[in-house]
C-alpha cells in the first residue's frame, strides 16, 4: 500500500477486533498527592488515559508505513475504581472501526481485584514530517 493511498482514505490494513494489552505498576509518579495522605495515594486519570493513549498506539504501529504515526483526537473514558500504588494495572485496546485514516478504539483496564476503567478512544494516522510541518506555521503564526 502506497503512503498517498493512505492519505486518501484508503482503508488502513487493520482489522476489526484487533486488540492490544499492555501493563503497569502504580508508582509515586503515576500517582495523585493532593488528598495529603500517603495511604491515598491512587493511580491518576491523567496517567490513566496516557496508557490508554499509548496501548492503543501501539496496536497501530506496526500497520503503518515509515514515517507515520498516529495521533490521539479524541477520548472518553470513565474512571471506575481507583488502584493503589504498588498494585498492577492492565490496559486493554480493541479496534472498532477504521475510516479513512481514522481509527476507533474500545478500552478497559482492570487492576488486580476489579475493572477500574472504560471507554472510547480515537487516533488519526499522520504522515510525521506533514505534521510536524504544520505545526511549526501554527508555531510561526501562518
Amino acid at each position: 500500500m502506497s503512503e498517498s493511498s493512505v492519505s486518501r482514505g484508503a482503508k488502513l490494513p487493520i482489522s476489526i477486533g484487533a486488540k492490544s494489552e499492555t501493563r503497569i505498576l502504580v508508582t509515586s509518579d503515576k500517582a495523585i498527592s493532593f488528598l495529603g495522605l500517603e495511604q491515598a495515594r491512587v493511580l491518576a486519570t491523567p496517567w490513566l488515559i496516557m496508557h490508554f493513549e499509548m496501548t492503543a498506539r501501539d496496536l497501530v504501529k506496526p500497520f503503518l508505513l515509515d514515517g507515520q504515526d498516529s495521533v490521539g483526537t479524541q477520548v472518553n473514558v470513565r474512571h471506575l475504581a481507583a488502584t493503589p500504588m504498588g498494585m498492577s494495572a492492565r490496559f486493554e485496546a480493541e479496534v472498532t472501526a477504521v475510516e479513512g485514516r481514522r481509527v476507533q478504539f474500545r478500552v478497559e483496564a482492570w487492576d488486580e481485584r476489579e475493572k477500574i476503567a472504560e471507554g472510547t478512544h480515537e487516533r488519526f494516522v499522520v504522515d510525521v514530517a506533514k505534521f510536524a510541518t504544520r505545526v511549526a506555521a501554527k508555531r510561526a503564526g501562518q
